[in-house]
């Protein structure tokens, strides 16, 4: 069985958006990415920190989605981080409402021994000199580093982002996110100018409009699964992350043609997760639910084309 080691955040979100509101809900990256990959037979381990107003309830969730908590650091006399936002009537753009760190702000990433040799590792979004700190915990170099990050670190850590992204394989980034990284608006180009930052693949997310994948001067999209209810799109880029990674180390083939499943994997799970709240529907979907899902992907994208 293979390993995964997801590094990010598991905290706490407050969310509002045009069909209600929550209050402190469970959240964070490598909460959504866990439970995504919970669907493939992995070894999986979380690395991340909490505060001692986490409840105990929360980190059952995660064991007994057979994720490895080991690396879950505790911080007694801490808070959670916790992030608060406002979605538009649109659902692709929101407003931060808060964003406390808390004890995240001085987090170093332990990765437990028996994990420092995972052929998988997910770094979720942090910063990069945390991500870049995990790479250098592994005794080997893993088959797949997978990263995902985000505009903030390209305002305030562009060098340190750009060190990390010289020894990962694959990025998962926002459309927004590979334009501003790279200064073209054209995300073909876009996408080979990161290449040539590192990364041997790139995965360029673009919400309700599906994902592109990108491996030297090969392309593949996959579009997003249209829904009657959108209730909350926070953490389905996580999700996706989670899915695609979790279906890449379960198969251990990490070819360009074995990606373009990982991304329909992805793309799968994160139409699960918003349709509700927050982790809710991740918690409850069957391997039915998923192969049910999957079945309509099939059927929404696979047509022949008949040639005169």
């Amino acid at each position: 069985m293979s390993k995964l080691v997801i590094v990010g955040t598991v905290a706490f979100d407050a969310i509002e958006t045009p069909f209600g509101k929550t209050d402190k809900i469970l959240g964070g990256a490598a909460t959504f990415i866990g439970l995504a990959a919970s669907h493939f037979d992995v070894d999986a381990a979380a690395v991340s920190v909490v505060g001692g107003d986490f409840p105990q309830e929360y980190l059952d969730l995660l064991v007994n989605k057979n994720i490895n908590i080991e690396g879950v650091e505790i911080v007694k006399d801490g808070k959670t981080f916790f992030w608060s936002g406002k979605y538009h009537n649109d659902m692709n753009s929101r407003d931060t409402l808060a964003t406390e760190l808390n004890v995240l702000e001085h987090f170093n990433p332990v990765v437990p021994e028996a994990y420092q040799d995972a052929e998988v590792v997910m770094l979720g979004n942090l910063h990069p000199l945390t991500q870049q700190s995990v790479l250098d915990q592994m005794t080997k170099k893993p088959k797949l580093a997978i990263l995902d990050t985000m505009n903030f670190w390209m305002d305030i850590a562009l060098d340190d982002l750009h060190a990390v992204i010289k020894n990962i394989d694959v990025i998962t980034i926002n459309d927004e996110e590979a334009r501003q990284l790279t200064g073209e608006y054209s995300l073909v180009v876009a996408a080979r100018k990161i290449h040539e930052m590192g990364p041997q693949y790139v995965v360029i997310k673009k919400g309700e409009h599906g994902a592109l994948l990108f491996h030297n001067d090969h392309m593949f999209y996959a579009p997003a699964l249209p829904l009657e209810e959108v209730f909350d799109p926070t953490g389905a880029g996580d999700t996706f992350a989670g899915g695609f990674a979790g279906y890449l180390a379960k198969t251990e083939d990490y070819s360009f043609e074995n990606m373009k499943n990982a991304v329909i994997y992805g793309s799968t799970l994160a139409s699960f997760c918003v349709e509700k709240f927050g982790t809710e529907r991740m918690q409850n979907i069957s391997k039915d639910d998923v192969e049910y899902r999957l079945k309509e992907f099939k059927r929404l994208t696979q047509f022949n084309i008949e040639l005169s």
